[in-house]
């Protein structure tokens, strides 16, 4: 039976690991309405459909990510994560005014994190590097990482923030590096001292986004992916993004994607700690 978002129907060519964990991907509900801000109608994609995902890919556990469609309203991720139960964790939107009270409901329901976001519309207009420092001290208190999705120039140059920030940092979809410039890359350099300090941890996800040859190998992205596993293994995490509302419909594989992942892996035990024991360590399965 097809995966509705997903083409294909072959699993991934590697069987995957007991509790390997998709760390990025979101629930498109049409019980909840988006934004006002939000200028596109959002796909159908619940519950029922991901859990089909995960049949076919092998993935027991995931990390639903509220999307800027829906603002500063989790309420879609909460219930979700309510139906997915402890092999679920969230990663939620708020805004910089955010009430300890309120943070303290999402931690009750699985949220393990902020995503902080300088690419999307956001219902509260631009994103600052001060709203992004003022989150970041509100999530200390629980624990928390924040997770930041940026262009490349804006991750160069908010490095001296992302550097000082009190509280774990990960980097979406790879910094959305050019493929074409890969680790000869001013950001990936930014990325690398980031990295190499012990705080920053990179999600593998959204290899399409910014790749020229698309699936189902996107050799032009191999480059950037392998110099990330080398660079930091420990710190790493690998997600699906579906159901990939950044590409035309119906044209991502998923096991696909994790053939790539294997690809950049030189071997089975680095990308069963991408899959399983790093995103347990940083969502605290």
């Amino acid at each position: 039976m097809p995966v509705p978002h997903s083409v294909g129907a072959n699993r991934p060519a590697r069987a995957l690991p007991a509790m390997a964990c998709d760390s990025h991907m979101h629930i498109f509900d049409p019980r909840f309405a988006p934004s006002p801000h939000w200028p596109r109608t959002p796909p159908q994609a619940g519950v029922g459909s991901y859990r089909q995902l995960q049949h076919r890919l092998g993935t027991a556990r995931t990390v639903v990510v509220t999307p800027s469609t829906y603002g500063t309203d989790n309420a879609c991720t909460l219930d979700a994560l309510a139906q997915l139960g402890d092999g679920a964790r969230g990663v939620a939107v708020v805004d910089a005014e955010v009430a300890d009270a309120e943070l303290d409901r999402l931690h009750a329901a699985g949220v393990r994190g902020l995503r902080v976001n300088f690419v999307s519309p956001q219902s509260w207009g631009a994103t600052t590097p001060q709203m992004l420092d003022t989150l970041a001290r509100k999530a200390a208190r629980l624990g928390w990482h924040v997770q930041v999705f940026a262009q490349p120039e804006q991750i160069v140059a908010m490095e001296p923030v992302l550097a000082s920030l009190p509280v774990p940092l990960v980097i979406d979809h790879m910094g959305r590096i050019d493929p074409a410039e890969g680790p000869a890359s001013e950001a990936f350099a930014v990325l690398r001292r980031l990295l190499d300090a012990g705080h920053t941890w990179v999600k593998l996800s959204g290899v399409y986004m910014r790749s020229r040859e698309g699936g189902p190998a996107y050799g032009d992205a191999q480059a950037l992916g392998r110099a990330l596993v080398q660079a930091a293994p420990e710190r790493l995490v690998w997600g699906s993004d579906w159901p990939h509302t950044t590409e035309a419909p119906d044209t991502v594989n998923d096991a696909d994607l994790l053939d790539v992942l294997r690809a950049w892996c030189d071997e089975d035990a680095v990308m069963d700690r991408i899959l399983v024991d790093n995103p347990a360590r940083l969502y605290g399965f």
